[in-house]
């Protein structure tokens, strides 16, 4: 299963595996530095060579970068620094290589506009008596070369929504090879990846992450986001977190945030901080919708109609096992009375940073 590149006019993916498989010299280690470049949703990386095998960040150089051609500063002045906060295995070169997710700061040591991992950290460690944990359901969509969604006709529709969701078979499955691929690549790098299933839309998929402790739900996603994204370029296929790619009766894409807070995990009571959650999300609509795409709430008001599975984007809203509320409480969790709440307001193009620091700020810290 290939896209119409013209990368794949030779046999690209079995010449990468015969040169891989060269053996790697003992004392020399790969490691492949990730960052967020200045548009706040696609993402850069590069690689270099150590001379010893980095377990944890600390082991890792600063580096840096051409932020003028990244979107994050002048070619006068245009050095980027670098700096690692999380490391992972490499599942293209295997280990001992490494993938290390990074925070981005300018010349004069301040964090670039496009990281907010650092605040959103400093608000994780405020609220770290709470212990907040995330989990993110990742919905994206394929697509060919061309633009259009991958499996569908070049000219016309698909059959309507109805049996793609969880589907099966050629007919109801586009682009699985490319789905099962990330999903073992992210179990291998170590990644928290808890799932993963077909969407409504035809060549739309979801992948869960989590549960993840505080900041490490952002680190976790952006890096599954780079993995599916190098794992679809070797198959030729473009990988989109439109929140709306295909206007018209099709479903958007989400990123559902899933959150709790030890209270809310506690038996019998914590049903009720769930709820006394909700209300405090609901005082706070407005903020949240600002910060849940990366257009300034833009991008979500193509998605957050009202159909389609979405709520409004203007009125807050919650129910039990409702997926057309702003926030949804899992009926399990209300049997068992306790749990967590699932935000379905995130569009698919959020940054998870910044979810996870508007959550807790309005839970955990009342800001």
């Amino acid at each position: 299963m290939y896209g119409t590149s013209t990368n794949f006019a030779i046999n690209k993916l079995n010449a990468t595996t015969r040169f891989l498989q060269l053996p790697q010299p003992e004392n020399k280690v790969q490691v492949t530095y990730v960052w967020i470049d200045g548009t706040g949703q696609e993402l850069r990386a590069k690689s270099r060579t150590l001379d010893f095998v980095p377990t944890k960040v600390e082991d890792l150089p600063v580096w840096n970068y051409d932020g003028s051609s990244t979107y994050q500063s002048q070619g006068e002045n245009s050095d980027v620094f670098l700096h690692p906060v999380a490391i992972f295995n490499d599942p293209f070169r295997l280990m001992p290589n490494k993938l290390v997710m990074c925070e981005t700061y300018k010349h004069d040591r301040t964090p670039t506009e496009s990281n907010y991992r650092k605040v959103a950290e400093e608000v994780m460690i405020r609220a770290a008596d709470q212990k907040p944990w995330f989990g993110i359901e990742q919905e994206y969509s394929l697509l060919d070369t061309d633009g259009i969604p991958f499996g569908w006709p070049k000219e016309g529709l698909p059959s309507p929504q109805g049996p793609y969701y969880c589907g099966v078979g050629s007919d109801k499955a586009y682009g699985r090879p490319i789905v099962e691929a990330h999903y073992r690549a992210c179990l291998y790098a170590g990644i928290n990846i808890s799932g993963e299933n077909a969407e409504v839309m035809p060549s739309q998929w979801e992948f869960q992450v989590g549960p993840c402790k505080g900041i490490s739900i952002g680190d976790h996603l952006w890096m599954a986001r780079f993995l599916l994204h190098r794992v679809a370029e070797e198959f030729g296929i473009l990988v989109t977190f439109d929140p709306k790619p295909v206007p018209g009766n099709w479903n958007g894409a989400g990123a559902h945030c899933n959150f709790s807070t030890e209270a809310m995990r506690k038996d019998n009571d914590g049903i009720l901080e769930i709820e006394k959650a909700i209300s405090k999300l609901s005082k706070k609509h407005k903020r949240h919708i600002m910060v849940y795409d990366t257009n300034e709430g833009m991008d979500n008001k193509r998605r957050l109609t009202g159909k389609h599975e979405t709520s409004s984007l203007d009125n807050f809203s919650s129910g039990v096992a409702n997926r057309g509320a702003s926030i949804r409480i899992p009926r399990h969790c209300v049997d068992e009375r306790k749990g967590y709440l699932e935000d379905r307001r995130p569009a698919s193009n959020c940054d998870p940073y910044r979810v996870a620091e508007v959550m807790v700020r309005t839970v955990c810290l009342d800001e």
